[in-house]
């Protein structure tokens, strides 16, 4: 029998049966060893096919489908194993805060690289704006502008108001979506206020520190009553990586990747090389300063 996994703790897998009811399943033993060497053989949104252990009750996934695509990312700077944070995606989110916690651009521009290199559109919802002065809301203008212009629609809402979430709702509409970003910026909120009826668990920003405190510990997918799935992860404190090539990364922007062949050299790194189409098109204001130095930090962070 066939089904998708929708919420996964490590050891037991919830997965979702054509019929709509779930089974409980245990992965037979030797995919722990097989495939890429993540932290987790099996992720949420992933195709499968199980049994039912009759003895057990439990079932046992026999194999894993092919996946069209994922977003993964490295676990840690010290561990060479990376973790899949969900498989066969229509479109990944990325909820941002500038405050409360503070999402820097760096974080947002690794998560945008990574959808990229999988070929899955990729969409920024800035929330909180309920919370934003004068002075933030110009902030977040700025940095709008920034992503649209590079190609990434951006979503401003409030999850605790409700403001501009239907625009959401549109966007989240009969596809399977991925929503990532640090803890405490308000997916659980945000999807609770899409579809109450799941009543996910919050909890407020830590005072001492001012960061998100984890309340999502699993990943997990729920169905959408107005058409589609929604995948909820733990919040991410860093988003490293996955085997970056540096002399590819560039195509990893999409405003970059449309210069490719208007430089004079084709393997320009647009780093140094003269005549480099990316390097004019900074000086011209036509790319983005912060993307571009965001880019070259990546390039200098992640040498070897």
């Amino acid at each position: 029998m066939e089904g998708i996994v929708i919420k996964s703790t490590g050891s037991w897998y919830s997965v979702l049966r054509p019929d709509g009811t779930f089974t409980e399943c245990k992965l037979k033993g030797k995919f722990k060893v097989q495939g890429i060497k993540t932290t987790n053989p099996l992720a949420v949104g992933d195709h499968v096919v199980f049994r039912v252990l009759r003895e057990e009750g439990a079932g046992l996934i026999t194999q894993i489908l092919p996946r069209k695509n994922y977003v993964i990312r490295k676990a840690t700077k010290l561990s060479k194993e990376s973790q899949i944070l969900a498989a066969n995606l229509d479109q990944a989110i990325i909820i941002v805060t500038l405050a409360e916690p503070r999402t820097s651009t760096g974080f947002i521009d690794r998560f945008l690289i990574t959808a990229e290199a999988y070929h899955i559109p990729a969409f920024i919802i800035f929330n909180k704006i309920d919370l934003y002065d004068e002075n933030k809301m110009n902030q977040l203008s700025v940095l709008k502008d920034v992503y649209e212009v590079a190609g990434y629609p951006c979503f401003c809402v409030s999850a605790l108001t409700g403001e501009n979430t239907g625009d959401v709702m549109k966007l989240l509409k009969d596809k399977v979506s991925l929503l990532a970003g640090h803890s405490g910026v308000g997916k659980s909120a945000l999807i609770n206020t899409l579809e109450p009826g799941l009543d996910l668990k919050t909890k407020p920003i830590s005072k001492a520190h001012r960061k998100g405190v984890h309340t999502t510990t699993f990943a997990m997918m729920f169905r959408l009553s107005f058409g589609g799935f929604i995948i909820d992860t733990p919040g991410i404190k860093e988003f490293g990586l996955y085997e970056l090539d540096r002399n590819t990364l560039a195509e990893r922007y999409p405003e970059m990747r449309a210069l490719m062949h208007a430089c004079k050299y084709t393997n320009c790194t647009h780093l140094h090389e003269p005549g480099c189409a990316v390097k004019v098109a900074v000086k011209n204001g036509e790319i983005s300063k912060v993307r571009y130095e965001g880019y070259l930090s990546i390039m200098a962070q992640d040498e070897s």
